[in-house]
C-alpha cells in the first residue's frame, strides 16, 4: 500500500517534533511549521512517519493511503 504524510495545519502548533523525528521529509518553514518533501512516503520509512505520526503532541500530522492510481 502506498501512503503519504498528510498535515492539519489548524491543529499544529509548529513545535517542529516530526521535522526532527522525520526530517528525511519533513523540513520547517520560518515560522516552525513543518513542510513535506514528498507526495509518497518510501517503504523504507514508512516506520518512522507512523511513529512521527502517532507522538505528535497535537496529532496534525497523519499517514494518508494514496488511491489505487496514485492520486489523491
Amino acid at each position: 500500500m502506498k501512503v503519504r504524510l498528510a498535515v492539519d495545519l489548524i491543529a499544529c502548533d509548529g513545535r517542529g517534533l516530526c521535522a526532527e523525528l522525520l526530517p528525511e521529509l519533513i523540513t520547517l518553514d520560518d515560522w516552525g511549521y513543518p513542510m513535506l518533501a514528498r507526495r509518497q512516503v518510501p517503504a523504507v520509512l514508512r516506520g518512522e512517519a507512523a511513529a512521527a505520526a502517532r507522538l505528535c503532541p497535537k496529532l496534525a500530522l497523519r499517514l494518508e493511503a494514496l488511491e489505487a492510481r496514485g492520486r489523491r
